[in-house]
């Protein structure tokens, strides 16, 4: 890797523009963000829209790109050396996107150290996480150390509920993924590849609707009652994401419910771009789908409610593979260009709305939907 005193022309900087070789300009710097375009919250598109060129002006726009001086310290890693003959113009703001920032936790205090339970009200520093964390940087929130287990720190600590949520809604970033337990055979089970989700589901899937066309309902009755189960899947996407994962406010002030709330939904808003904790592991929704396999069989008769399962059990893999698409992947923009510009909109802005995945339907409802 070149040394961070070396120099470069314009021109060797415009020569890098492609996702494997990646530089840009900010303040006379030459930064090379290869590594991290894939990761990118708001997408490779909006790092690749302007490589080789000056951001100095994209990063400082009031309007979408404002950052903290945290961003800019975390951008530092990736400096590679200054610029011969710095621009003297800076590229022009044309990013659709207004996702790089950090979200306000509106309903979270920052308390002045971890084990104090002050009630002064504050807004998070909203900043653009171009880059890595600098784990060294970030232990000055006296919150987790990204190098050791999290969740053994976690159980150990003396966080007050506010500055628990405070920290816990501003992403960190790591290139590969942070270890909860000490243990590598409890280590395995938090990580689930996304692939695994359709395998493991749609033999269930099959059988639920193999049940209830042996139980007297016709191919019609059946598919009817499985499209039935789909649509009632966004519902309960929905509801589950709002008052389940995000139960913050009802969140009572101890240590076993802040270690709880971090294994359910906590760490993926702490650390949003892992690859393999952004699908549901197998347990956990196994957990969840058996009281609701159990409310189905009890609203409606047997036949019926293998429908419904069914089909609620295909949403639900739609959901979870959509849920991967949105964060780690180029998507098609008819719709999911979208989605995901409103799901990052979540991590990044406000965690306090847009609580749909695959649709705004359910926001728009409730009243919850995020103006971007």
């Amino acid at each position: 890797m070149p040394v961070s005193n070396k120099s470069y022309t314009l021109d060797e900087v415009r020569a890098h523009r492609t996702q494997e070789s990646c530089w840009v300009i900010h303040n006379s710097k030459v930064y090379d963000v290869s590594s991290f375009v894939e990761d990118h919250p708001g997408g490779e598109e909006y790092i690749l829209d302007h490589a080789g060129e000056n951001i100095t002006a994209l990063m400082e726009d009031e309007l979408s790109h404002m950052h903290s001086e945290g961003a800019y310290e975390m951008l530092e890693d990736f400096m590679i050396g200054t610029v011969d003959h710095p621009a003297t113009t800076a590229t022009p703001v044309t990013s659709e996107s207004g996702l790089h920032k950090r979200p306000t936790a509106k309903s979270a205090t920052v308390a002045s150290a971890p084990n104090e339970k002050s009630q002064s009200a504050t807004d998070a520093d909203e900043m653009y996480d171009f880059g890595p964390t600098d784990l060294t940087a970030d232990k000055k929130n006296k919150f987790l150390d990204l190098n050791k287990p999290l969740l053994w720190q976690l159980w150990n600590s003396s966080f007050s509920k506010s500055f628990y949520l405070e920290q816990v809604h501003i992403p960190r970033h790591l290139s590969g993924s942070a270890r909860i337990f000490g243990s590598p055979y409890l280590e395995v089970f938090t990580k689930t590849p996304w692939y695994i989700i359709p395998i493991f589901w749609l033999p269930i899937i099959a059988y639920s609707v193999r049940q209830s066309l042996e139980s007297g309902l016709s191919q019609e009755q059946c598919a009817a009652y499985f499209v039935f189960g789909v649509g009632l899947w966004s519902l309960v996407e929905y509801v589950i994401h709002r008052f389940l994962f995000h139960l913050d406010e009802l969140l009572p002030d101890t240590t076993f419910w802040l270690v709880a709330h971090f294994l359910l939904h906590g760490i993926h808003h702490y650390l949003p771009m892992d690859r393999l904790r952004l699908v549901m592991p197998p347990a956990l929704a196994v957990a969840i789908a058996i009281p609701l396999n159990k409310l189905a069989h009890a609203l409606f008769p047997t036949p019926q409610a293998y429908g419904i399962m069914g089909g609620a059990l295909l949403g639900y893999v739609l959901y979870d593979l959509t849920h991967y698409y949105l964060h780690h992947a180029k998507v098609f923009k008819i719709h999911f260009k979208e989605m995901k510009t409103y799901h990052l909109a979540h991590h990044y802005k406000d965690f306090e709305g847009g609580y749909g995945i695959t649709s705004k339907f359910w926001d728009r409802v409730f009243n919850t939907e995020l103006q971007l």
